[in-house]
């Protein structure tokens, strides 16, 4: 069974065997289309990028990204470290933002989170390093495994397109609860992050506007191996600790 979903062969394959384990996501994909790969760079950039999109639409969340970019190139944790917090606030970041970045760059400087092995291990375990870090919760730890580093079974309950696309796509009375949304991606395992594709997509489809996660242009230096995705979202789903 395949754990990560890296390329396009991935993708196909994933949802030929989630197909076979519930069929109505075959009829989705026919409804609505295959849905993109959706990869991003991984790697602390990738993360602080995931953390500046949470609850902010696609235009706010790039032009706050392209003016962090541009201030701090290379985009490194020592880099957020030194910067003021009146400095960062300047270019856009809340204080609850610029708390959280200081936090996940003091983690990773420590070797506390250690981001390159993350892609090696279950994805429960990697969600569970993740949001072990202050400012890195739920939605961000999981839309980090699902699009930066392409764990298959990365599950981001609480992200609101993808509840109200599973009460469209499975015709609920009333959209579901992050809790809701677990229990009703179980029988999805291992393969819950290739379900989420699909109803993101089948979300732009029936709303006519996109849902999946924001995807922000990294700087060249802080690119790590993962290929670029294309733009996407607006306003994102809960995160919070």
């Amino acid at each position: 069974m395949l754990t990560h979903i890296r390329t396009e062969a991935d993708l196909d394959a994933a949802l030929k065997v989630l197909g076979e384990i519930e069929p109505r996501f075959g009829a989705l994909v026919t409804e609505a289309g295959r849905p993109p790969l959706r990869r991003r760079p991984d790697g602390f950039a990738g993360l602080a990028a995931a953390v500046v999109s949470q609850q902010l639409s696609t235009a706010s969340a790039g032009a706050i990204w392209g003016r962090l970019a541009a201030a701090f190139d290379p985009f490194t944790p020592k880099a957020i470290l030194r910067a003021r917090a009146a400095r960062l606030a300047r270019l856009g970041l809340s204080a609850p933002k610029i708390k959280a970045l200081k936090e996940i760059a003091r983690a990773v400087s420590r070797g506390d989170l250690a981001l390159a092995s993350l892609a090696d291990i279950e994805a429960d375990a990697a969600h569970a390093a993740l949001t072990a870090v202050h400012g890195i919760g739920p939605w961000t730890a999981d839309i980090y495994l699902l699009s930066c580093l392409g764990h298959a079974d990365a599950w981001p309950a609480g992200d609101l397109a993808l509840q109200e696309a599973a009460r469209l796509a499975f015709g609920l009375r009333a959209r579901p609860s992050a809790k809701e949304m677990i229990a009703l991606a179980e029988p999805w395992r291992p393969l819950r992050a290739v379900a989420a594709r699909v109803l993101w997509t089948y979300y732009r489809a029936v709303k006519g506007r996109e849902g999946a996660p924001v995807v922000t242009k990294i700087l060249p230096e802080a690119k790590s191996k993962t290929a670029k995705s294309k733009k996407t979202a607006p306003k994102r789903g809960r995160n919070g600790r």
